[in-house]
């Protein structure tokens, strides 16, 4: 998995070619137990949920 960047416990992934589930271009967030999948430039949930001390 290419991850992007790790802080606080926080991965964020980046896919090169996964656009079949999701049109927009995004980034995958994991967060111990917690994935939420995250619209860029926007911000908006696409899918899943994660603390929101940690969004």
């Amino acid at each position: 998995m290419p991850a992007i960047s790790m802080f606080y416990g926080i991965i964020v992934y980046l896919y090169f070619k996964d656009n079949k589930q999701h049109k927009s271009p995004h980034i995958h967030v994991r967060y111990q137990e917690y994935e939420v999948v995250v619209s860029i430039p926007e911000g908006d949930v696409l899918e899943g949920n994660i603390p929101k001390s940690k969004m």
